[in-house]
């Protein structure tokens, strides 16, 4: 994919792996989005922190059994979100 002229990118991925194999890929997307449901993330990357979350999820894939989604937007203005039921954020702080 062309990013030529982009600083960064507005990411949201949604990931389907083997049983064996889900936990490293939960722990290398935490790294680089904002985990917001069992299997979908998204947040704000340097083009260069993208390549690099696709290379981390490539070495440790069967690409015969597993997948990732990508969509990529320039901006998350361009983003409209609609929730039903519970609303999962991972950054919640208490007082």
């Amino acid at each position: 994919m062309n990013y030529a002229g982009r600083d960064s990118v507005f990411v949201i991925m949604a990931y389907d792996f083997a049983e064996e194999r889900v936990q490293k890929a939960l722990k290398i997307g935490r790294k680089y989005l904002k985990w917001v449901q069992n299997s979908l993330f998204e947040g704000d990357l340097t083009v260069a922190k993208f390549e690099k979350l696709k290379a981390e999820l490539r070495s440790i894939m069967d690409e015969k059994e597993d997948s990732v989604k990508f969509y990529i937007l320039r901006d998350k203005k361009y983003v409209e979100m609609e929730y039903l039921g519970v609303v999962k954020e991972e950054d919640v702080f208490f007082l």
